[in-house]
């Protein structure tokens, strides 16, 4: 009898030690990064620089809105290049950057929360552009612009394209409207965005080569329990609807 109530007390003991581990600090705070990627975020004054209220877009109110949920503190910084911020995120604990795409050979790479929102990927040409693609492969013989450290770049660099890149993916816009690059390798809807916000119109889409969903990605050291609240808020924003309601009013 008594080894019977040694045995249910030490149970209890782990059930609570384990209710106690899933709690988060609550000092525990993230450094969350984004950039200039409209319509996901974007600095509201249109610079390479903003803080917290400054910076809006859909990937934006979504991320606040899930840290206001899961009840984890947090500050937002907008900041450029994409490089840095990717870098800062891999390498510091309690560091995210959003928004990016979770590839097979970033997977181990961070802890990941989401997804956010689609990211298409698409080539752009102008409208009355002769070009007619069937594959990725018919794109080698054209100057295909792309945005420097982005996924869609190391991609087409993985696939022996030899992209010409842009350190902000609205460049690419201007230039395929002047004929400086053949195509415009960009997500959709990001780059559409990105061109009617430059004066550039009449783009089609002449080849969809990849589907891809946007995530909010952690350094690899952010604890377990704080990555779960955070997709649990997220799973309930979208079952209530919430993501739909976001991605409608700026799209």
């Amino acid at each position: 009898m008594f080894k019977r109530l040694l045995l249910a007390l030490a149970s209890t003991v782990m059930v609570l030690a384990g209710s106690a581990r899933a709690e988060v600090d609550p000092d525990y705070s993230v450094v969350l990064l984004t950039e200039n990627f409209p319509p996901y975020n974007m600095a509201i004054n249109g610079k390479n620089f903003a803080q917290e209220d400054n910076i809006d877009g859909i990937a934006v109110d979504i991320v606040k809105e899930m840290f206001k949920r899961a009840g984890i503190k947090y500050s937002l910084t907008l900041r450029f290049p994409w490089d840095r911020i990717y870098k800062l995120a891999l390498e510091k604990p309690g560091y995210g950057v959003f928004v990016t795409a979770r590839l097979p050979e970033r997977e181990q790479s961070f802890k990941w929360v989401g997804p956010i929102g689609p990211d298409d990927w698409i080539m752009l040409a102008k409208a009355d552009s002769p070009i007619v693609l069937t594959s990725l492969d018919d794109a080698k013989k054209y100057n295909v612009g792309a945005y420097k450290g982005d996924a869609i770049a190391e991609y087409l660099t993985e696939h022996k394209l030899e992209p010409v890149t842009a350190l902000r993916d609205q460049e690419n816009a201007q230039k395929l409207r002047d004929g400086q690059i053949d195509l415009w390798a960009t997500g959709d809807p990001a780059g559409r965005y990105l061109a009617k916000q430059e004066g550039v119109t009449g783009l089609k889409t002449v080849l969809r080569f990849n589907k891809a969903q946007l995530y909010l990605a952690l350094n690899k050291e952010t604890p377990d329990e704080v990555v779960q609240k955070l997709q649990g808020a997220l799973d309930k924003m979208r079952s209530e609807g919430f993501v739909d309601e976001i991605l409608n009013s700026y799209l």
